[in-house]
């Protein structure tokens, strides 16, 4: 999700997907990439992001009301998106979810805003991260409620594993997710992660703080797992994938002894045997 270096972890039309949802999965992934590139990319300000998310999402209302787009700049964007949600009804809401929470970055961005705690920010991953899955789920045609909890499970799981791994650019960046009341708890001085070296105490604690976000977003990624072994043919397959990337890079902060405020861990071709296999011993 936000993951998520341009969506890296969404399905965009890959061999697993049957050909008949290419179209619209490419559609559903451009117009959350063009959103999260509004709110993030080029060096316009707050006013100017919030002012373009607006219209934005003044064009997101004329294509689900049937009108053609009217603002040029994303015509090809809204006109596929259009296309989808004429041929498989996609829900409004999830798509709306999404510019909620991108505008929400812009504003705490702006103002230097960090989340209280881990409630707020799970609640921002409910928007910015599990409406992709919602949606996927829709495109294939599941919307059971226990599928709908487990796909919001491994979603936000990737968010917030996305957010640990990329500690050290967000704080680069003058923002980032850790809550407050942990940093805190465990006794973390922001302004010491952004130092060359901690002091042996801070980077115990810094340590510490990691150990337990990381804990807590292995533990919904696995509350989350079974679904994809619920799932028949392709889209079970790369479910399966997506989750063991996952912990795979969870496994990547644990080796690096959870310093991933001084190093990115990313997966890399070597990766991908233990990644097949892992997803084939998956069980329900």
């Amino acid at each position: 999700m936000q993951g998520v270096d341009h969506y890296e972890n969404f399905p965009v039309a890959s061999w697993l997907c049957p050909p008949r949802l290419r179209a619209p999965i490419a559609a559903l992934y451009h117009y959350a990439r063009t959103a999260d590139d509004i709110a993030d990319e080029g060096h316009a300000d707050a006013t100017e992001r919030l002012a373009d998310l607006a219209a934005y999402r003044a064009e997101l209302d004329r294509v689900l009301a049937g009108l053609p787009p009217a603002d040029m700049r994303w015509t090809g964007v809204f006109a596929s998106l259009q296309r989808a949600i004429q041929a498989h009804g996609l829900p409004a809401k999830p798509l709306h979810d999404l510019l909620d929470a991108f505008e929400q970055d812009v504003r705490y961005t702006a103002a230097g805003t960090r989340y209280a705690d881990q409630a707020g920010l799970l609640d921002y991953c409910r928007r910015s991260a599990d409406p992709v899955g919602r949606l996927l789920l829709h495109l294939y045609g599941v919307q059971d409620e226990a599928s709908l909890r487990q796909s919001d499970a491994v979603c936000s799981a990737l968010q917030l594993i996305n957010f640990w791994q990329d500690l050290g650019q967000d704080l680069a960046r003058g923002r980032h997710y850790l809550p407050l009341d942990l940093l805190a708890r465990h006794g973390v001085e922001e302004k010491a992660l952004l130092m060359p070296d901690c002091k042996p105490e801070q980077d115990a604690a810094a340590r510490a703080l990691l150990r337990e976000l990381t804990t807590q977003a292995r533990a919904l990624m696995l509350a989350g797992a079974p679904l994809a072994t619920r799932l028949p043919g392709r889209i079970g397959w790369e479910l399966r994938l997506v989750v063991q990337g996952g912990l795979r890079i969870l496994d990547r902060i644990e080796q690096l002894q959870h310093r991933t405020w001084r190093h990115r861990p990313k997966l890399r071709s070597a990766d991908l045997p233990r990644l097949l296999w892992r997803a084939v011993r998956m069980r329900a």
